[in-house]
């Protein structure tokens, strides 16, 4: 008998430096290793495929666009994610934008209704090892920042992703990746979303 995965669109969020990006592609290679279809979209880098034909040429350029022209881009990632059918989609991103005109949601309500998220993930770490890995990160154009900001930034991403709970009616489950444990943070996040690899 053939029996159906249910597919997931999986929505993780996790402020610079909590190592979100390493995390993700640990759990698609375990996903996948069991044999079922999982893939990773960046929702920056396909935001960026759309702003390429605007003339913005650096990712972290994208927060510095108005926040009309970030609205229209994140409209047409959105849609171009939601077309996806692989088993479990891990879209991620951020559960908001540092702008100009101060946090706007990486996930307003009208990019919920579009991606239709069934899972919400928010990556967490302790704000000393966030700083840590931000310090050492030089591939990114990173803004300078203080302990105290990412604890503000902490709390503003669990603000944002529990309303995008409350809108999209999907579970939020927080994760902790602790440094040298990715792995058991991994099989939290495969178990947070019925994966049970």
């Amino acid at each position: 008998m053939l029996y159906l995965v249910e597919r997931k669109k999986v929505v993780i969020v996790g402020i610079p430096g909590v190592g979100k990006t390493s995390l993700v592609t640990r759990i698609v290679e375990l996903i996948n290793a069991e044999k079922h279809c999982a893939s990773v979209h960046s929702y920056g880098t396909v935001m960026m495929g759309e702003a390429e034909n605007n003339q913005v040429s650096d990712r972290d350029n994208l927060r510095h666009l108005p926040v009309a022209q970030q609205k229209d881009l994140q409209k047409q990632a959105a849609t171009a994610i939601s077309q996806l059918t692989d088993d479990v989609v891990f879209i991620d991103t951020h559960a908001f934008i540092s702008t100009n005109e101060g946090f706007y949601p990486g996930l307003p309500y009208h990019v919920i209704q579009i991606l239709e998220p069934t899972h919400l993930i928010a990556i967490s770490a302790r704000p000393e090892e966030i700083y840590n890995r931000r310090m050492k990160d030089d591939t990114r154009n990173r803004d300078k920042i203080s302990i105290e900001a990412i604890k503000k930034e902490l709390a503003v991403q669990d603000a944002m992703l529990a309303s995008c709970s409350v809108l999209s009616g999907s579970p939020l489950k927080v994760i902790l990746n602790n440094e040298g444990k990715i792995d058991e943070a991994a099989q939290n996040v495969i178990d947070a979303i019925g994966m049970g690899v």
